[in-house]
């Protein structure tokens, strides 16, 4: 399109998962009216205490916003300023630039994503991408292309900078270990995204336990074991732990808001660049140990990544 403005589409919302409003918020701004009747009150008691020079990713504006519940919709909009209630989302075709598909119902992406693809626009799909092997096949090229981007904002969370930047000074790693709320599925992936997004070693197996938590044991290529425990309904725990030779680290991971901004920046300047902002192989091999251990926690064994080749 040819106007200064560049035009994103959304598409929301999955049950318990506010980050239409959150991601719009950012973008646009927000009316402090509109996102308090908004039914998410956590995401507008993160984003009323931001600063003002904190709105905006360059030149792109939400202009279109399509929800399957109309009434849901025409909240999104008020709250986040977007102009263009539609009634169907395949109306964004020939009016936007890019889409985001803010939902976590993982089933549902291809759908969504796949029409805007094939008209070779760019899209972010919120994480995880899918957990079918043959959606992944599918999706690939559109990940090497640069137009398709999933991640976990936790890939970009402020609270990793410091090991992001500084991984050597905690010697050898012996163990990366997580906590976190809720299901493998949908919350397992915030800390796989986070873990991969700061080591270079790729995954080797997978073997799921279970007493009382969810617990997955990671196998890397360099020897390091990844510990992911999902608490399922528990109180707030975003938690990541580094044990090192040299150093050991414990991160809280609070910040949505920042990690949210810098995953839509990312995704906005990807388009730009045309160029993946997350290493292919980094997505995938998310994906695979989100598969492996679906597999293994059914199949009662460990699964190796090499067993699921895209």
């Amino acid at each position: 399109m040819g106007n200064l403005v560049k035009s994103l589409g959304i598409i929301g919302v999955s049950e318990g998962n506010g980050h239409p409003f959150s991601y719009c918020s950012i973008i646009n701004g927000f009316s402090a009216e509109g996102l308090a009747a908004s039914g998410w009150p956590g995401i507008y008691d993160y984003v009323r205490r931001r600063h003002a020079s904190e709105f905006g990713v360059g030149d792109w504006k939400v202009t279109h916003a399509w929800t399957q519940d109309p009434e849901v919709t025409s909240k999104l909009c008020a709250a986040c300023l977007i102009p263009n209630h539609v009634e169907n989302y395949r109306d964004f075709l020939g009016n936007v630039d890019a889409v985001i598909v803010a939902r976590d119902d993982f089933e549902l992406h291809m759908r969504f994503a796949l029409p805007f693809l094939e008209a070779r626009m760019p899209v972010f799909v919120d994480k995880p991408l899918s957990a079918d092997m043959g959606e992944l096949r599918q999706l690939k090229p559109y990940l090497e292309s640069g137009r398709l981007m999933s991640c976990s904002g936790m890939r970009y969370a402020r609270e990793l900078d410091e090991p992001r930047a500084n991984l050597a000074l905690y010697g050898q790693l012996k163990l990366i270990r997580g906590a976190i709320v809720l299901s493998w599925e949908k919350y397992g992936v915030h800390l796989l995204d986070a873990i991969f997004g700061m080591i270079a070693a790729r995954p080797v197996s997978v073997l799921m336990s279970f007493s009382g938590n969810s617990t997955a044991r990671i196998s890397l290529d360099d020897g390091v074991t990844i510990q992911i425990d999902t608490l399922g309904a528990t109180a707030p725990a975003f938690r990541l732990e580094l044990f090192g030779t040299q150093r050991n680290g414990t991160f809280e991971i609070m910040d949505n808001f920042s990690m949210f901004r810098r995953m839509l920046w990312e995704f906005l300047n990807s388009i730009d660049t045309a160029s993946p902002a997350v290493p292919v192989n980094k997505t995938l091999d998310v994906m695979r140990v989100l598969i492996a251990g679906r597999i293994s926690r059914s199949e009662k064994r460990e699964v190796r990544i090499d067993e699921l080749e895209i």
